[in-house]
């Protein structure tokens, strides 16, 4: 699953972060990162620090807007150093790839974005992502570098390699049954439908906290949902 894991900064500010990040990619097993109205990252700081990950550099995506960067994500996490008021439930860092692991019929492209190093991602790109995501750590520093992020969520999510190999022998499940690489933001768009035809609009808190809920559900019931909210906007 790794080719299907995207990982985006948000307007990282600092040359040597995104090339020490590109680093920490490819070091665990990854290629794709898209970066959001960043700071030179093909200059001689970048690339110093990107040792070796200059390919990932090279082929970076850039971005203009966050709309832009995520528009073929399926399944978005958002990491922050601290809870926020956007969401009301984070993942731990060190959950991550079971997590994914349990939705992994229902979700194609997962994307994880790491704000600025000054201020973290702003509350609404927060609350547009499926899940936000934290990093636990033992003492009272207020969080890591950008980079350090980065390498921590790489090496948890490399972590995925070893389910796959160990579901690798197991029967295969009837296409028929499994939703497709764009299920879960269907799955999202069909549940925004039904509350707003309840009369449950965005405004409502409600609204956000159902839509929170519904990106924890695992395999089984994703698709369950998928089928009762399909029939619902049939009728």
């Amino acid at each position: 699953m790794n080719n299907q894991i995207v990982f985006i900064l948000y307007k990282p500010a600092v040359p040597g972060n995104i090339g020490a990040s590109a680093r920490a990619i490819k070091t665990m097993g990854f290629s794709k990162l898209r970066l959001i109205d960043p700071a030179d990252h093909l200059g001689d700081e970048a690339r110093m620090l990107a040792h070796a990950s200059h390919d990932i550099l090279e082929n970076a995506e850039v971005f203009s807007s966050f709309e832009e960067a995520t528009a073929d994500i399926d399944f978005l996490f958002a990491t922050t150093a601290k809870n926020r008021s956007a969401k009301e439930d984070y993942l731990d860092s060190n959950e991550l790839a079971s997590f994914i692991q349990a939705k992994k019929e229902v979700i194609g492209k997962v994307g994880v974005i790491f704000g600025t190093e000054e201020s973290g991602l702003p509350n609404e790109i927060i609350s547009a992502a499926n899940v936000g995501l934290s990093i636990p750590m033992a003492g009272p520093y207020p969080s890591l570098n950008l980079s350090q992020s980065v390498m921590v969520i790489a090496y948890e999510l490399s972590r995925l390699a070893s389910f796959d190999a160990e579901t690798s022998g197991s029967p295969k499940e009837n296409p028929q049954e499994t939703m497709s690489v764009e299920g879960w933001k269907q799955l999202d768009s069909r549940v925004k439908s039904v509350l707003e035809k309840a009369g449950i609009k965005p405004e409502n808190p409600v609204y956000n906290r159902i839509l929170e809920r519904v990106s924890f559900l695992e395999t089984g019931d994703a698709k369950l949902l998928h089928s009762v909210t399909s029939r619902l906007l049939k009728s």
